[in-house]
C-alpha cells in the first residue's frame, strides 16, 4: 500500500479546490488568525479616524452615498488600499491565499484589487451581482477572496450566495433596491436557483468564481460591524481587464501592466468597467 504524501495543508486545499470547482465557492476556515484579523482591523480603523490624503478621504462621497446621515458617508469602504498601505498589501499577497487560488485556477494568480468594507450598524448591503461583469477579465475570470473581520450572520449582512452559478452568462444588470443596495444593479436568482447565507466567523475566507451571483442585505444590527477585507485576482495569463484595475501585481509584489478592456461587455459599448 502506497502512503498518502500529502500534508494535511494539501488535503484541505485539494477539497477546496474540488468544492470550488463543483459549488463555484468555498470557505477556508480560519485561513487568516486572530492576530492577522485584528491588525487588519486596526489598520483600517486607524485609516478611517486619520484619513489618508489623496487616497482615502472620508468627508468625500463615496459610491454615491451623498446623505451625510447615511452609515456608508460615514464609514466609506477603503478602495485598493494596496497602492497607498503596505499591511494591506502584504495581506493582499499573502502565500497561504496564493496557494489556494493557485489550485483554484492552476496556474500562478495575479492581484488585481483590494478593498475593505466596514459595513456599520444600519449600513444597507450590495445588491446581487457578478464580479466579472466589472472586472471583464480576458481570458477567463476573476476569483474573489473575502475575508471575514468580524462574524458574519444574516442579522448583520453577511454575505449571500448562488450557489452553481459559476458557469452563468454574465448579466447586464436590472434596478436594485436603492433603500436595501447602496448600488443600482441587481441580477436576478436564475429559476431553480436560490440565494443561500455563508455564515462566517472572522479570521474566515470566502473564495468565489467571478461569475457567481453573490451580494448581501443591510446589516440590520444596532451594535456589531460586518467588517471585510477583499481581494481579487485573475490567472496569470490575463491580457485583457478593466482599466482601474491596472497595474496588476504578481504574488511576489511587482508591478506589471496588461491591455485596458475595450469591451463594454453584456452591457454593451456604452458600459464603462471600473471599481466596484
Amino acid at each position: 500500500m502506497v502512503a498518502d504524501l500529502k500534508t494535511p495543508v494539501d488535503q484541505e486545499i485539494s477539497a477546496l479546490a474540488e468544492e470550488f470547482a463543483r459549488e463555484g465557492y468555498c470557505v477556508a476556515r480560519g485561513l487568516f488568525s486572530p492576530g492577522e484579523v485584528e491588525e487588519i482591523r486596526e489598520v483600517f480603523n486607524k485609516m478611517h479616524a486619520e484619513g489618508v490624503p489623496g487616497y482615502y478621504e472620508r468627508t468625500k462621497s463615496y459610491d454615491g452615498v451623498e446623505n451625510p446621515d447615511d452609515p456608508l458617508a460615514q464609514y466609506p469602504r477603503v478602495m485598493m488600499p494596496h497602492r497607498f498601505n503596505a499591511r494591506a498589501r502584504h495581506y493582499m499577497l499573502l502565500p497561504r491565499v496564493a496557494d489556494r487560488l493557485r489550485a483554484f485556477f492552476g496556474t500562478d494568480p495575479v492581484a488585481t484589487q483590494s478593498m475593505f468594507y466596514f459595513k456599520p450598524p444600519g449600513a444597507r448591503g450590495q445588491a446581487l451581482h457578478q464580479d466579472q461583469f466589472y472586472l471583464l477579465v480576458d481570458p477567463g475570470t476573476c476569483i474573489a477572496a473575502w475575508t471575514a473581520i468580524d462574524d458574519c450572520d444574516a442579522e448583520n449582512g453577511g454575505m449571500m450566495i448562488v450557489p452553481k452559478t459559476n458557469d452563468a452568462e454574465i448579466s447586464c444588470p436590472e434596478t436594485a433596491n436603492r433603500g436595501e443596495s447602496y448600488t443600482s444593479h441587481l441580477v436576478p436568482v436564475p429559476k431553480g436557483k436560490k440565494a443561500q447565507l455563508a455564515q462566517m466567523k472572522a479570521g474566515d475566507t470566502l473564495f468565489f468564481n467571478g461569475s457567481l451571483i453573490h451580494g448581501s442585505g443591510p446589516n440590520r444590527s444596532k451594535t456589531r460591524f460586518r467588517r471585510a477585507f477583499i481581494c481579487h485576482y485573475a490567472a496569470g495569463n490575463v491580457q485583457k481587464i478593466s482599466g482601474s484595475y491596472r497595474p496588476l501585481v504578481r504574488m511576489d509584489g511587482s508591478e506589471y501592466e496588461v491591455e485596458s478592456q475595450s469591451s463594454g461587455g453584456p452591457c454593451g459599448e456604452g458600459w464603462k468597467g471600473g471599481s466596484h
